[in-house]
């Protein structure tokens, strides 16, 4: 389980200040703790800093030059030679262009004069950590997408596949679950992303609560009352404070579901709480703050509503950290079977009755159509077929019945008739094709060739077996 961002050390890796001036070291521990960054180790004798960095390695370092025992030019080469992911910043009293030259060339991060302008040290600070975090991250994804086997397999063991392009997912679901930036889902009606959406909250580690919303057709005060609340008497019918679902999501995950239909006006108050991770209710000045996650998904192709100027590209890239395309059906059809075999259940449980064992040549029909609702669509279809066979209705019929003639293949439609050559073939010819018609229909498989010809499997095997 991961630490709650509220308590965790931040950065989770620490801050290592190197000075032999403990009054120096004093003040700059305080300045960073006041801007948030709580892991901060002081180091006052550089002989001690790369054993300490051998138990416990840092997200950047602080490092002045000039201290006893240890120059710290030479330290610096020591630092990038064993720990070159390591950022270190130079903060020194010396401003000559020589030495910030060969700092430079050795591989430090910057170069700062003292005394230390906050307005130059914070913001260098802040850059350094950021490319630390995104490279370990990088790493970690890396590592995650190259592993053959998942770390946690019982954790996708709910989504129904086989196919190696969901295995791809989930790696990647695996590699960034305990991230806390920013997931968008993007994929067709039906393909299944809320189903997505769950399945990386649940591997996150995160104790607070899956939270969804459809943003769909929310203006932007119902989009802001619902996400953030309001306070008592900020309008007519306000008579008490409401708590908005961003609260309920704390410690969790906040899901936006389409969010390629919000509002301008609605993206601009995102936009700050993905940005700054804070927000206001309505009719309150006093901003809270959040550490939900976001996950949203949309259908919508929000490159094009950018140049439509109806989406922001700034929240765009801030919302895309990690993206996840979910493939529609007709991409892993290999799925079909196993989807249909699971659906049936679930369906027969749904109506009390017997489980209804699918024919090949249904399996086949389907795997052969296009399903524009993708995986829902195919749900609702298996239900039709079970609810239909109650009434006496075969499951090749019921499935014809709901696709109707334009998505049916000629060769799953009963004919009027058989159309004979010009010189009829002789019995034992048009019975050994009929048999490579009933053969060729259910894709090989003798048992629903048998039930096509109504006659015993024995008898398909053994003229098959004389025929081959």
């Amino acid at each position: 389980m991961t630490k709650n961002p509220a308590t965790a050390a931040v950065p989770p890796r620490p801050i290592y200040l190197v000075d032999d001036e403990e009054q120096a070291l004093i003040g700059l521990e305080l300045l960073l703790r006041t801007e948030g960054l709580t892991n901060v180790v002081p180091v006052t004798d550089p002989r001690e800093l790369l054993p300490r960095l051998a138990a416990r390695p840092a997200s950047v370092i602080l490092l002045d030059l000039f201290m006893p025992h240890i120059p710290g030019e030479a330290l610096l080469q020591e630092i990038t030679r064993d720990y070159p992911g390591v950022p270190v910043i130079v903060v020194t009293g010396t401003d000559t262009v020589a030495t910030a030259v060969r700092c430079m060339q050795r591989g430090a991060f910057d170069y700062i004069v003292k005394p230390v302008d906050t307005d130059r040290l914070l913001p260098a600070l802040r850059h350094a950590l950021e490319r630390r975090l995104l490279e370990e991250e990088t790493r970690h994804t890396r590592d995650k997408m190259l592993s053959p086997v998942l770390e946690h397999p019982e954790r996708f063991q709910h989504i129904v596949t086989r196919s190696p392009i969901m295995f791809t997912i989930f790696q990647y679901i695996e590699a960034i679950a305990e991230l806390p930036h920013p997931v968008l889902i993007t994929g067709e009606t039906g393909v299944g992303k809320e189903l997505m959406a769950r399945t990386i909250h649940d591997a996150s580690g995160r104790n607070g609560a899956f939270v969804s919303v459809n943003v769909a057709g929310l203006d932007d005060t119902l989009f802001s009352d619902t996400l953030f609340g309001h306070a008592k008497g900020a309008f007519t019918s306000a008579d008490g404070a409401r708590e908005g679902l961003i609260l309920r999501a704390q410690g969790g995950t906040l899901f936006l579901d389409e969010i390629g239909d919000l509002s301008r006006q609605s993206q601009v108050k995102l936009l700050r709480l993905v940005q700054e991770h804070e927000f206001m209710a309505i009719g309150s000045d006093i901003p809270k703050k959040t550490d939900a996650r976001i996950i949203t998904t949309t259908n919508a192709n929000l490159e094009a509503l950018q140049l439509e100027d109806k989406f922001r590209r700034d929240l765009y890239y801030r919302l895309n950290a990690h993206r996840i395309n979910v493939p529609p059906l007709r991409q892993h059809k290999e799925d079909i079977p196993l989807l249909v075999e699971h659906f049936a259940r679930e369906c027969a449980q749904e109506l009390s009755r017997a489980t209804l064992v699918m024919p090949p040549e249904v399996i086949a029909l389907l795997a052969s159509y296009a399903f524009p609702g993708n995986v829902r669509e195919l749900r609702s279809l298996v239900l039709d077929i079970v609810t239909r066979s109650k009434l006496g209705v075969p499951p090749l019929q019921a499935v014809t019945d709901k696709l109707g003639p334009a998505h049916v293949p000629a060769e799953f439609v009963p004919g009027d008739g058989i159309v004979f050559p010009p010189i009829l073939p002789s019995l034992k010819e048009a019975a050994d094709m009929l048999m490579a018609e009933a053969m060729r229909r259910t894709h090989g498989n003798k048992s629903a060739a048998a039930r096509l010809l109504n006659i015993s499997q024995q008898a398909v095997s053994k003229r098959w077996k004389q025929k081959h």
